[in-house]
């Protein structure tokens, strides 16, 4: 009997994670649409839109630099939009480098029908790129990428080419994402995640338009030859660490990881800011820039604050 009371708990508690996976299949791809407006004054960026091969016109911030500064285009996640990149895009453009925001398709202001995890919004990275490259011209080139963010500039039909690559809170595939948010979600059915995983993708990857063996960075961040810095969070349940070592094991790339105590599935830059802003300005400094300009503006940006306000990005020394 008591063999049987055993059996039907876990029946049940099968049917009720079954239950739940539909749920979230409904809720997962659902768009993340809303209102974001203008960028905050101090930032001195414009609101521009341009079209992607996703069928999305996106909608960005881009803050024009200093020339020769270099340019970062920023890559939010999954259920977010530019504004969740406002912190980074105000140290990097006080840091003097153009910087560009946009909204991927199905997110914020961009107009889309499902989140598709990095397959379509790999064509949004792709048009974005290309956009920030033609509004500055001439300037190196490096992509702050956050968890879907970091994905699509990995997963298209090549990783993006440019001169230096932060990848943030990445999973390795989307079968290990799915998972480890079922495993969070369902709380105390949470091992039964990895059980219904492929139900969920099951259900949601053929009504999006989704190959899930397309979306795995694992197998694809090797062929990544620019520098590359990989972060992660050494308490995120949603891309575990042994996850992310093993994204950076792959990478053959001149790399670092930096992994960061205590942080989760969050916005990194928040939970740390200043050792943020010293690393990747740092890193991004030292690939985007002259070496006569390196250091010298994070520097002036920690110790001494902001440039003095109203000040125009060309005449700003950072």
């Amino acid at each position: 009997m008591k063999t049987f009371a055993t059996a039907e708990r876990l029946v049940r508690s099968f049917a009720t994670a079954m239950f739940l996976v539909g749920v979230c299949g409904c809720v997962f791809a659902r768009p993340a649409r809303s209102r974001v407006g203008s960028a905050p004054a101090s930032l001195g960026a414009q609101t521009v839109a341009f079209p992607s091969p996703s069928g999305s016109v996106l909608r960005a911030w881009l803050a024009p630099g200093r020339r020769g500064a270099g340019a970062v285009l920023l890559l939010h996640g999954m259920g977010g939009n530019r504004a969740s990149m406002l912190n980074r895009a105000r140290f990097l453009h006080q840091a003097g480098f153009t910087v560009l925001a946009p909204d991927f398709q199905a997110h914020g202001e961009s107009p889309g029908r499902h989140i598709t995890f990095g397959a379509l919004e790999s064509l949004d990275a792709e048009a974005a790129l290309a956009f920030l490259r033609s509004r500055a011209p001439g300037e190196r080139v490096g992509i702050i990428g956050v968890s879907m963010g970091g994905a699509a500039t990995l997963v298209g039909s090549r990783p993006l080419a440019v001169d230096a690559l932060v990848l943030e809170s990445v999973y390795p595939t989307f079968r290990d994402a799915v998972a480890d948010r079922l495993h969070t979600w369902l709380g105390p059915l949470g091992f039964l995640g990895s059980a219904v995983t492929p139900a969920l993708i099951e259900l949601v990857a053929p009504n999006i338009g989704v190959d899930p063996a397309r979306l795995r960075p694992i197998d694809v961040i090797g062929g990544v030859s620019e520098p590359l810095l990989l972060i992660a969070g050494t308490e995120d349940q949603y891309t575990r660490l042994t996850e992310s070592r093993a994204l950076f094991e792959r990478a053959t790339s001149p790399k670092e990881l930096w992994e960061v105590r205590g942080a989760g599935h969050e916005d990194l830059h928040d939970y740390s800011p200043l050792e943020y802003e010293r690393r990747v300005g740092d890193f991004l400094m030292t690939h985007l820039r002259a070496a006569t300009e390196r250091r010298t503006c994070l520097k002036a940006h920690l110790l001494e604050g902001a440039p003095a306000e109203g000040a125009p990005a060309g005449e700003r020394t950072c």
